[in-house]
């Protein structure tokens, strides 16, 4: 086990970078003293997201590679391998480099760290006693954010990776994103908004990019199985699965709905089904625990009035839904809604829907510190028929917010249509080329 851990060590030094698509992540990476924990959806990319971190710090900064040790612990050989033997390793690095443990930071990188028992306790005792920094992932069955923060006692920095952006989709199929996006000739827009409903359908699971849609569809499907049975049915004993599986079919098959407990707890019911209302929320939460759904809650300053109302529910990528959908009818306007709401949590937002009494919603309030809030409407066409259902409802959100930005994000308009000045058209493709803050 010693000479495997050592083997893959040195290994990991000197081996090539592998090719990848680099990702951009909102905000830090990293924090003084704390751990940074990659977290998100299986196979959104977070081994490789390592593989980037590794190469940036050792070209751009100029950090040696025996300063960027990595660990793949999945490996089936360290099968059984204990935190002794990671404390092992530890020392046999230090001896072969003791200068870096006198004058020099090393920055460890653990992929999976979840297969050695009392993992915790080892990377506390690493960033205690040394002077490192820690990069860690897990899969989502052990390692999800609320149980870092507790396991790690207030250490843990999370970072969370999801499936490519729009402009992550478009580096990797080696498309070139434009100078300024709101100068675009009428090719080079028409070639993007292309593009865009290209990412609406396909998504952005880096597997999943350059298949056909048969085996996309299946390719898809596998992974929302392993999440439902590895990071929830094994994870929490859960018994009622047909249950489960009618939540999960629902869910990603209607993006963007308002999905009530005790509406759907009717309608299973009706099938024949027996579950209970409380597990049915307990299904949200592991459901979106595990990053397969994203929740939305009504925007309300009242505790019980958020939780009585539905909430909006999304899948974590737009790819998801064509594989669930039943209708047999393409929603663009789901999938691009979808899309911006993932978007916005990729951009460290707050989210909330506004529903007023009158009948009118508005898709997206948004709120970060030091960043002035936004009412958001997203909408795939603007017509004659749908400006006016947008539009007032951004006007009467308007009321209760006057000083809050109104934002309608579309991906077709109609040029012959009169917006309010107060309102910002903003097309999809310049919104989602918006350029990410710089990490620290």
């Amino acid at each position: 086990m010693k000479n495997l851990l050592i083997e893959q060590l040195w290994n990991s030094i000197k081996a090539p970078f592998p090719r990848y698509t680099p990702r951009e992540i909102y905000g830090r990476i990293s924090f003084p003293g704390k751990i940074s924990t990659i977290i998100g959806i299986r196979r959104a990319g977070k081994t490789y997201f390592l593989y980037q971190l590794q190469q940036e710090l050792n070209q751009t900064r100029g950090i040696e590679r025996e300063r960027l040790p990595y660990l793949n612990l999945e490996d089936e050989r360290l099968a059984g391998i204990t935190a002794a033997d990671l404390a092992d390793m530890i020392e046999t690095y230090y001896r072969r480099y003791p200068q870096f443990r006198r004058d020099k930071e090393v920055i460890w990188f653990f992929d999976e760290i979840q297969y050695v028992p009392n993992w915790e306790r080892f990377l506390r005792r690493l960033l205690d006693t040394e002077k490192v920094q820690i990069f860690v992932t897990g899969s989502s069955a052990t390692l999800l954010s609320k149980e870092i923060a507790t396991a790690l006692r207030g250490r843990a920095w999370p970072v969370s990776i999801f499936p490519f952006s729009f402009r992550e989709f478009l580096k990797h199929h080696h498309i070139a994103m434009p100078d300024n996006p709101g100068t675009l000739s009428s090719s080079e827009r028409s070639f993007l908004e292309h593009a865009l409903e290209k990412y609406l359908s396909i998504g952005g699971f880096p597997e999943a990019q350059d298949i056909d849609t048969e085996s996309r569809y299946k390719l898809l499907s596998d992974y929302v199985d392993v999440a439902i049975f590895r990071d929830v049915v094994e994870r929490h004993e859960v018994r009622n699965v047909t249950s489960l599986r009618w939540v999960v079919r629902h869910l990603l098959g209607n993006p963007a709905g308002l999905f009530s407990v005790e509406k759907f707890h009717r309608a299973l019911k009706s099938q024949g089904l027996p579950v209970s209302k409380d597990t049915l929320h307990d299904f949200i939460h592991y459901l979106e625990d595990c990053f397969l759904i994203r929740v939305t809650w009504k925007e309300s300053a009242s505790e019980r009035e958020r939780m009585v109302n539905p909430r909006k529910i999304y899948p974590v990528d737009p790819g998801l839904i064509p594989v669930f959908d039943r209708s047999g009818k393409a929603n663009l306007g789901h999938a691009l809604e979808t899309a911006v709401r993932i978007e916005l949590e990729r951009r460290q937002m707050d989210v909330t829907y506004i529903r007023l009494k009158n009948g009118y919603e508005v898709d997206f309030l948004t709120r970060r510190f030091g960043k002035p809030k936004q009412l958001i409407q997203v909408c795939a066409e603007l017509n004659e028929e749908s400006v006016k259902r947008e539009i007032r409802g951004l006007e009467e959100a308007g009321k209760l917010f006057p000083d809050v930005e109104r934002v309608l994000i579309v991906l077709i308009r109609a040029n012959t249509l009169e917006i309010p000045t107060n309102i910002n058209v903003v097309p999809a493709i310049e919104w989602f080329l918006e350029v990410p803050e710089t990490n620290d």
